[in-house]
């Protein structure tokens, strides 16, 4: 979740002007307004979240003491393979976040049957990584999704209609899964190359080759369960 400050800033000959930031991270936030503070010159201050909800520069610090130790600041990457003759998919999900201080990647991917396209095997692997956020505790956020097929990300979006009521299924069970959550989703599609974690993923679990394994990214030491 991102947080906008609004003040009213007073010059030395007493003018005021009313002042807005974009959207900027907690951390962000509190340090900027800690330094427009310093100043002297802040008439009044408040701030405002990107789901419109109101803050107080002492609740934000309170809220940023209860995030530490909760995963945050949380990206992810799906992606479905599909063998046409089997009608086997595969899914895979890679997971960016931060928790303690530290940034973090979860991979894991699993092996599905009766699937009836490549576009049913990419809402799939999509559903299958909300299954994964909620399964590491990822709720009550703002998540940015990736992916490289548009036709989701694009219909989950609301940019492009779904007419196939097969793919209707699938985007009703994700959006209630995702309001249950509490999860604010974000969504942005990408190339096939800046979507290889996940696609590699996806062959594996068509291969047979089961993945799941956690990494702290600023030790570099990855772990399998």
């Amino acid at each position: 979740m991102n947080y906008r400050i609004e003040w009213t800033y007073q010059t030395k000959k007493k003018l005021q002007t009313e002042l807005t930031s974009d959207f900027l991270s907690l951390n962000e936030i509190i340090m900027i307004t800690e330094d427009i503070l310093q100043t002297g010159r802040v008439k009044e201050i408040s701030f405002t979240s990107e789901d419109g909800q109101s803050w107080t520069l002492k609740e934000l610090k309170k809220l940023k003491d209860i995030v530490k130790d909760e995963p945050h600041d949380v990206v992810a990457y799906f992606d479905g393979g599909y063998h046409k003759n089997t009608k086997l998919a595969g899914f895979g999900a890679v997971i960016y976040f931060t928790q303690n201080g530290n940034r973090h990647r979860i991979r894991m991917n699993e092996r599905a049957d009766e699937i009836e396209s490549n576009n049913e095997a990419e809402y799939a692997a999509f559903a299958y990584l909300v299954k994964v956020l909620e399964e590491y505790g990822i709720t009550r956020q703002k998540v940015l999704f990736k992916g490289d097929s548009q036709v989701v990300l694009n219909q989950l979006s609301g940019e492009w209609p779904c007419y196939e009521p097969e793919f209707n299924v699938w985007l009703d069970r994700i959006e209630d899964k995702l309001k249950k959550l509490k999860i604010t989703p974000q969504y942005e599609a990408v190339s096939r190359k800046e979507n290889t974690e996940a696609d590699k993923l996806a062959t594996q679990a068509l291969e047979g080759i089961e993945i799941n394994s956690k990494m702290t990214m600023d030790e570099g030491v990855e772990l399998d369960e």
